[in-house]
Order: structure tokens, then C-alpha cells, then sequence
């Protein structure tokens, strides 16, 4: 994945692309699974075999996935190790995904109840491979993010301190959302909390060259890679952030920020 066209898709095409490249994965999967026909499946034909195992890889991956998007949010809010909880999505998910192969493996039929043993069986047989595949994605997502971590590691290097952020204390890091006013102070919000200084916006502003971001209201400036949605109701319109942070647009900061490609 390049990280500057990646920046120039718009959002929805951009998670349509990334749905499109893990689907084709799991094609891929299924279909070596259905060749090898793990578990006893060999001795189906292979058409019924290439069906069910495409049909099982899919649904594992709209299992699987979801759970893994949510224990990520939780993790960098926590502050948990991420083998811990991938561990935990894993066993989690396996649960649904063992009901699934169970039942597939009698339709048409009506799908009878398991035997304790028989579920203990299928849920560790459904582990292995959830599993598998599960840290076959990780491994995949980790080599395509080298190049953007070289090229943050780079930005880094070449670009000068943060000076608003030597204000923040070293438990809410360095991963700036927004700044918000209150009163004489700025409540800072970052990636794992927030935080009141006692500084004006403007200063404040003054204090964040080296973040990509903009003042988007006398009250608010909001990193840009912090967005998620555009909100609208009516004549409002509002910056819906990581966290579930929404900021307001001010009317005389909506052309701007609409030929900035924010809106």
C-alpha cells in the first residue's frame, strides 16, 4: 500500500479497496483449503467441497474481521499488548464460526444439536485454522505498512519538535486529535485522553507546526489524519474524529476547508 495514493482515494473507495484485496485473499484461501480438503472433506466431491470452503472462508472473514477492527480501538485506548488481544478475538470468534461449520456440514438437512465432545472438537478444529489465517492477515498487514512507517519514521527525523506537545503529560502520548477551548484553558485531546492547558487557541496553534491540521472553528483545530466522517444536519456541518469526537466547521471556514479536500 503507498501512503500517498492511499491519502488521494477518497474514503469510501479506499475501504472498498481494502474489502476487495481481503475477499480475494480468502477466494485464494478457500481454494487451497477445498484442494487439500482438510478435516475429512477430501472425500467430498470437489465442487461441493470448493463451495462450502468459500462460502466458510467468507463468513469466517466477516467473523473474524469486525472483532479484530474493534480489540485494535481498544487496545491503543487501553494500552493492552496487541498478542494478548488478538488471542482473546481469536477464541471469541471461533464460538459463531464453529455454529456456522457445524450447520453447514448438514444443510439441507435440519442441523441437529452437537454432542459436548463432537463441539469441543469442531471448536478446536475451527481455532486452528481461524487462527491461522488470522495471523496469516497480521503478517500481510505488517509488510504492507513497512513503507509507511519508514516514511513516518522519516517525517519524524527531518521535522521539528512539537512544542504544544511538551505540555501534555507522557501518559496521554504524542498522537494529537484536536484541540478544544474552554474558557482561558485548551482541553488537548489525544489518542489516549485528554488533558486542560492552561493556554489560549491561539498560542496553542501557534505551537503545532509539524502536525498536518487546521483551526476548523474559534474554538476547535483538529488534526487531519484524526477525521473519520463529515457530519451534516442542515446548514451544520460537523468533523466526526477518532474517539467519537465531533467538531464544528465554522461558516467562514467551510470554502476553505472544502478546497482542502476536508469536505
Amino acid at each position: 500500500m503507498l501512503l500517498m495514493s492511499e491519502r488521494a482515494l477518497p474514503r469510501n473507495t479506499h475501504w472498498l479497496r481494502g474489502l476487495l484485496v481481503d475477499l480475494s485473499i480468502m477466494t485464494a484461501i478457500g481454494l487451497v483449503l477445498a484442494l487439500i480438503g482438510p478435516f475429512g472433506s477430501f472425500e467430498v466431491p470437489f465442487a461441493w467441497r470448493l463451495v462450502s470452503w468459500l462460502s466458510l472462508a467468507w463468513i469466517g472473514y466477516f467473523i473474524y474481521s469486525p472483532l479484530g477492527s474493534l480489540i485494535t480501538r481498544l487496545g491503543e485506548r487501553l494500552d493492552l499488548p496487541r498478542w494478548g488481544l488478538w488471542i482473546f478475538v481469536c477464541l471469541v470468534a471461533t464460538i459463531p464460526m464453529t455454529a456456522v461449520v457445524w450447520s453447514v456440514g448438514f444443510l439441507p438437512r435440519p442441523v441437529p444439536m452437537p454432542g459436548l465432545e463432537q463441539a469441543v472438537t469442531l471448536y478446536f478444529y475451527v481455532l486452528v485454522i481461524g487462527s491461522g489465517i488470522t495471523l496469516l492477515f497480521n503478517l500481510i498487514q505488517r509488510k504492507d505498512r513497512q513503507p509507511q512507517v519508514a516514511v513516518v519514521l522519516q517525517d519524524m527525523a527531518t521535522s521539528p519538535a512539537v512544542r504544544f506537545l511538551d505540555r501534555l503529560s507522557p501518559a496521554l502520548g504524542t498522537r494529537l486529535i484536536a484541540l478544544e477551548m474552554e474558557d482561558h484553558y485548551v482541553r488537548a485531546h489525544t489518542a489516549l485522553g485528554s488533558e486542560l492547558v492552561l493556554l489560549r487557541m491561539r498560542d496553542a496553534v501557534a505551537e503545532l507546526d509539524g502536525i498536518d491540521g487546521a483551526q476548523v472553528h474559534r474554538s476547535w483545530w483538529v488534526a487531519r489524519d484524526a477525521v473519520e466522517d463529515v457530519k451534516r444536519d442542515g446548514r451544520s456541518i460537523r468533523l466526526v474524529l477518532n474517539g467519537g469526537l465531533q467538531a464544528p466547521i465554522a461558516r467562514a471556514r467551510m470554502q476553505d476547508l472544502k478546497e482542502a479536500g476536508w469536505i
